[in-house]
This record gives C-alpha cells, sequence and structure tokens, in this order.
C-alpha cells in the first residue's frame, strides 16, 4: 500500500500536514475524512532504502500495542478508533505501517485476527490465535492485558539476561586479547632470548613455543574455525531434524547453563498454557501451539507425546507424568489444576516459580564467571612466565656455580 504526504485543513480552517497510507487518491480522502480532515494536495512518499534495516517491531513495541489496545477497549472506545489512537502513538515508523494496514483490513470488513494473521513476521501464531480466541469469548480487553504481561516478563528476561553478561562477555574478551598479544609479540621475543642461553629448554617451554607458533602462523584459522563451526551449525540446525534434536538435548545436558535453559522453557511453557487455557483456547490445541513456543526439539516431542495421551483420553498430569521431561513441580501443579478446575492459576504459580528461580540462577552463574575467568587469566599468565623465567633461573644458578 503506497505512502501519501498531504496538506488539508480541520473543521476550523487551520492547516494540517501528515503522512499516511492508502490504497489510492479515494481512499486517502475517504480516510482524512474520517478524522475530520478536508484534503488540499498530496503527492506519493518517496521510499528510499534505509542505510540499516528498520523493518523490525521488538517485544516493547508489541507490549505497548498490547497495553494500548487493552486500555482503549476497556474504556469502550471502537476497536478502529483504538487502533488509529496506537498507530499514531507508535514511535517504531515500520510499525507504524503495519497498524495502517491492519486498520485498513478492519475497515473492509475482516475480523482483527484475520488482519493480524496477514502480517506474520510480526505477530506470531500464538498472538494471532489468543486474539481470536478472545473475540469469540468477548474476552479481548483481557486478552491484551495477558498478552501484554507475558510479552513484558520475556523483554524483561532477555534485557536482564543481556544486561548481566555485558560485564562478562567484556572480561573474556580482555582474556583472550591479552593470550593474543602474549602468544604473537611477546612470547616469540623471548623465545630469541632463551635460544641464545644455548641450554635445553624444559616441556613446558617447547609447549609454550609451540602454542606461540600456532598463533602466529595461523591466527587467520584461529579466527575462521568459530565463524565456519557457527555457520555449520546453523545450516545443521535449519536442514537436519536429527542435528536439531541432538543440538537441543546438549543445550539441556550442559553441566551449569542446562537446569538454567530447562526452567527457562517451563516458565515460558507455563506463561503461555496458562494464557491460552484462561482464554479459552482448547487444552488439546494450547499443547500442540505450545511444541512452538519452547524452541526446544526435545522438550516439542515430549509435548507430542503428552498431546497424544491426553487425546487418548489420559489425564492431563498423568500424560505429562509419562513424557518424562517434565519436573515432579509441573506435574503436581497440573493435577492440583485439574482436581480443582483452577489450572490456569496453577500454571501461573508454576511460571511465577520458575521466574525467580531463574533469575536467582543466572545471578549466581554469572557471579561465579567473573572470578573464574580471573583464575583463568591468572593461570595462563602464570604458565607463560613459569616457562619463560624457569629456563633464565636455571642459567642464572649454573653461572654461581
Amino acid at each position: 500500500m503506497p505512502t501519501y504526504n498531504y496538506k488539508a485543513v480541520d473543521q476550523k480552517g487551520l492547516p494540517a500536514n501528515g503522512q499516511v497510507d492508502a490504497s489510492n487518491e479515494i481512499d486517502l480522502e475517504l480516510r482524512l475524512d474520517r478524522i475530520g480532515l478536508s484534503l488540499l494536495t498530496f503527492r506519493e512518499a518517496k521510499k528510499t532504502a534505509p542505510v540499516f534495516n528498520t523493518n523490525k517491531v521488538g517485544l516493547q513495541d508489541l507490549v505497548m500495542f498490547c497495553f494500548q489496545l487493552e486500555q482503549l477497549s476497556s474504556a469502550g472506545v471502537p476497536l478502529l478508533e483504538g487502533l488509529a489512537d496506537v498507530r499514531e502513538s507508535t514511535a517504531n515508523p515500520y510499525f507504524q505501517k503495519i497498524i495502517g494496514a491492519v486498520v485498513s483490513e478492519v475497515e473492509g470488513g475482516k475480523m482483527l485476527s484475520q488482519a493480524l494473521s496477514e502480517h506474520p513476521r510480526v505477530f506470531g501464531d500464538v498472538f494471532v490465535s489468543l486474539v481470536r480466541a478472545g473475540e469469540q469469548t468477548g474476552k479481548l480487553p483481557l486478552v491484551f492485558e495477558n498478552l501484554a504481561n507475558t510479552l513484558k516478563w520475556q523483554h524483561e528476561l532477555i534485557s536482564q539476561t543481556k544486561r548481566l553478561i555485558a560485564y562478562p562477555l567484556f572480561v573474556l574478551f580482555v582474556v583472550i586479547g591479552a593470550v593474543t598479544f602474549l602468544m604473537i609479540y611477546l612470547v616469540p621475543q623471548m623465545v630469541t632470548f632463551l635460544g641464545n642461553l644455548g641450554q635445553e629448554l624444559p616441556t613446558q617451554t617447547k609447549v609454550l613455543i609451540f602454542i606461540s607458533g600456532v598463533f602466529v602462523d595461523f591466527w587467520w584459522l584461529l579466527l575462521a574455525l568459530p565463524i565456519i563451526a557457527a555457520v555449520s551449525v546453523g545450516i545443521g540446525l535449519k536442514q537436519s531434524a536429527r542435528f536439531r534434536y541432538q543440538f537441543d538435548y546438549m543445550m539441556l545436558h550442559m553441566p551449569v547453563t542446562g537446569p538454567i535453559l530447562h526452567k527457562i522453557i517451563m516458565a515460558r511453557f507455563a506463561r503461555y498454557f496458562s494464557l491460552m487455557y484462561e482464554t479459552g483456547i482448547p487444552v488439546l490445541d494450547a499443547v500442540k501451539t505450545c511444541q512452538d513456543i519452547v524452541s526446544n526439539k526435545v522438550v516439542a516431542d515430549a509435548l507430542e507425546r503428552a498431546y497424544q495421551q491426553i487425546n487418548a483420553g489420559d489425564s492431563m498430569s498423568e500424560s505429562f507424568r509419562n513424557a518424562g521431561l517434565f519436573p515432579p513441580l509441573v506435574v503436581r501443579m497440573i493435577k492440583v489444576g485439574e482436581n480443582t478446575g483452577a489450572l490456569d492459576k496453577s500454571l501461573s504459580n508454576i511460571g511465577y516459580f520458575y521466574d525467580r528461580d531463574v533469575n536467582e540462577s543466572i545471578e549466581k552463574m554469572l557471579k561465579l564467571i567473573e572470578p573464574a575467568l580471573t583464575v583463568v587469566l591468572g593461570g595462563i599468565l602464570a604458565f607463560i612466565m613459569f616457562s619463560v623465567l624457569g629456563p633464565v633461573y636455571d642459567s642464572f644458578s649454573r653461572l654461581k656455580l
């Protein structure tokens, strides 16, 4: 849909300029007339390719979208007017165009969920399914409120993780830089000095010289290997289901990060399952949808096994227990929810528990990373000093004799 720059006047004769998406001149005039403006002149906006790709809608944009629609819907504002208000208050130009297209599709007679489904890169399947369920049950404001809270939690978790790992990554970068400098610049000079001593070098010194030679002669390979490995893993994850399963299995069973990742997946599953169940989406549909939400093939396969058992008539708690990957806490809370008829609250409690547990685990792990990296750097420096100064000390000892 083209974008037009327009000049218009309002009902009091005051000038108004702006930009709006419209199919053609007649559509543009109708859109302006709805907001009390009379079109004077217009021209189609030129589309220039941005230097950086800004065609992206972040989690924070979606949080504000849901929050504003929830507030406007609860206040009784009609949907089209609410969408128009949200569009005008959105700072992201790309998201403005998306919302403008949604407004046009709703004006054309589509349901909101149908209009959102036309933009899968912005509004995922879960988002659209929840909105559709809210339309069918008349709980659209509640859906937007819960979506805003869930997306906000996801955004905060990502932001907190990035903030907490920033310093350890900086320390790791310093360690790698220091080691590279020592191996490429300092150690070769010390090797020349040790060679002039004319004595047999100890084993640790020979090892150090070998490592330094690898850095000097094959630095390009050391730089290329991580890139090649990353590209190979990415291709394998996309093209091989078996490789994806083995990779996800390995990630879940890593010594330190594996349990934390498992907790994050359980928290995400509990939150979205609770949200879908509360909205009125059937249990089987919710379980099926969660297979994509968890973003882990091993957990997704466990959910598929639970889905098959529930579909065969088994209870939810028994099905999740037999799947073999869900902790006893999750199974127990699901059983409590089944017995009390408050499954959504039980799942919300699971999400709350894992939220706190994940935050504490991440903080503890990252507090250990700093001293660990310091010890590693100290060990490397001690090895280098011992390897270099050992022969020097032996030479001085012989001179005294």
